[in-house]
């Protein structure tokens, strides 16, 4: 048998903001179909028009966009295959659902909502199967002309998947190996709905990934339960050949007790669930992103790659193309993976640190200008260069070094009444003298005069620079004062430090 070419899919509903997890399992496709040279699908699963949220497609694309994930083909990206979007592809699904029930493997129900909900009421655990179908309201208890005649006449009907009991259904999982389940468990799916003409996700899942010749299912824990019908589709439709191998990852579990992961965990301890900020259109409320709040894409590829596969090394950064190459998905775990949004902190620290003072500066200097600031490139990447290895994320960059641009307007009164002695303002003053006399002003020569100085006069370093420091930044803070000062030039620095001595006496 030929080797078949690899294919896979992510297919998100436009149902709102594409969670966390979501964007695991779209990675997960994209190292899987790049490591073995194979093509990523993107594919709309809008069949549930009730859940339709405008913008949400668009929100998906350019998260992805972001993140740095491509796609070969499906929506917005063209291919072969198309129309990619479910609810363009009616008149392709209605072909199968009719030769589904010309081949006696699904049926015509007619019951109503009002009907379905009265029979859960009167018998417990109720499940539409072979034991309760020849109860209810469809073409296997109707006769034909009453079948016909309630279609012509207009009455709603959806279509059931007849599921055949006692049957063991093996699923071949990449992950889990073989994953037996008795059909019996199994309720009559409906496939399809005439109130919409539309048919329901099993239905149109199958018949894409058979069309547009799908060679691996990697998908969410959460679709399990419905690997078994799906495979009962395939083999209904004599499709056996062109299964996919599926693939069922780990659930993105709560980063503290028990559970999956919510958009209420990160509301509570403060961090996001999505990949860009979302509005949502229907509340009008505002979820945090992880673009918004500072991450790097390439810290959020590395961080998901790590939550339910590890590739066994003591390595933890990597690019996605390296990702790519060690990627093996037989050895994901089949246990849930903590959603551990600190380790996420860490990878953004990580990157930082790998990227260059000019990367970091391009992204902190709308911040100094934003501030009033009228700086050079230049100065903004020597900061940079002194603290970047000091913040997680940019936007830590202005409350921890806009010292360098502006001189403090008040001094920490917890610092003050710590760092200023009853001689500092005498100690300061001589040491502005022996600064003003330092030509040039660099960082070498200050350290030289002035630890000398220090030294002749008996002074203690740590008074005199923990004083020093708090004339020119305004608390605690800062790299070592050489090279603050050295920064500030000797002009701005004395004028600090006279403002200071004045201030705090």
């Amino acid at each position: 048998m030929t080797e078949r070419k690899v294919r896979v899919r992510f297919a998100p509903s436009p149902t709102g903001a594409l969670h966390i997890g979501g964007v695991r399992t779209a990675l997960y496709n994209y190292l899987f179909a790049r490591q073995h040279g194979g093509e990523l699908v993107f594919r709309i699963e809008d069949t549930d028009t009730n859940r339709f949220v405008p913008g949400a497609e668009e929100y998906i694309i350019e998260s992805f966009r972001w993140l740095g994930i491509k796609f070969d083909e499906g929506v917005s990206f063209g291919g072969n295959y198309g129309p990619y979007r479910q609810s363009e592809r009616r008149e392709i699904y209605k072909k199968y659902v009719d030769q589904l029930l010309e081949a006696d493997k699904a049926y015509i129900a007619f019951d109503t909502p009002e009907e379905l909900e009265a029979k859960r009421q009167a018998t417990p655990n109720f499940q539409y199967d072979a034991r309760t179908r020849m109860e209810m309201r469809n073409s296997l208890t109707l006769e034909k002309e009453e079948v016909d005649r309630l279609i012509a006449e207009g009455h709603q009907y959806v279509v059931r998947f007849k599921i055949t009991p006692g049957i063991a259904v093996h699923v071949d999982d990449l992950i889990r190996g073989d994953v037996r389940i008795m059909s019996d468990i199994l309720d009559d799916k409906v496939l399809y709905k005439s109130a919409d003409q539309l048919p329901t996700y099993h239905l149109a899942n199958i018949v894409d990934d058979h069309l547009m010749e799908i060679s691996h299912v990697i998908r969410g824990e959460e679709w399990l339960p419905s690997a078994p019908l799906h495979v009962l589709l395939y083999q209904a439709f004599g499709w056996e050949d062109t299964m996919p191998r599926f693939a069922h990852l780990p659930l993105l579990l709560k980063p503290e007790g028990k559970g999956k992961l919510s958009k209420r965990d990160g509301d509570r301890l403060g961090f996001p669930v999505f990949p860009l900020e979302w509005h949502d259109p229907k509340t009008g409320e505002v979820s945090s992103g992880y673009r918004e709040a500072g991450y790097f894409p390439e810290a959020v590829i590395n961080f998901l790659a790590f939550l339910g596969w590890n590739p066994g090394t003591e390595q933890e950064i990597y690019s996605i193309d390296e990702l790519a190459q060690l990627f093996d998905i037989s050895k994901c775990s089949k246990a849930g993976a903590r959603f551990d949004y600190q380790k996420g902190m860490w990878f953004n620290h990580e990157y930082v640190l790998r990227k260059s003072a000019a990367e970091i500066a391009a992204l902190f200097a709308p911040e100094v200008k934003a501030h009033g600031v009228e700086t050079t490139m230049e100065r903004v990447v020597e900061v940079v260069s002194m603290m970047k290895d000091r913040v997680t994320f940019v936007k830590e960059l202005w409350p921890l070094c806009s010292f360098f641009f502006e001189a403090p307007k008040s001094y920490d009164e917890k610092t003050r009444k710590k760092r200023w002695k009853e001689d500092s303002a005498q100690q300061l003053t001589e040491l502005r003298e022996v600064l003003r006399g330092i030509e040039p002003f660099t960082v070498e020569a200050q350290e030289k005069v002035v630890e000398q100085w220090i030294e002749e006069k008996g002074y203690k370093l740590g008074n005199i620079m923990n004083a020093w420091r708090l004339t020119l930044v305004g608390e605690g803070k800062g790299p070592g004062m050489f090279d603050i000062s050295a920064f500030l030039g000797k002009d701005e620095t004395l004028k600090r430090m006279d403002k200071a001595i004045e201030a705090l006496g």
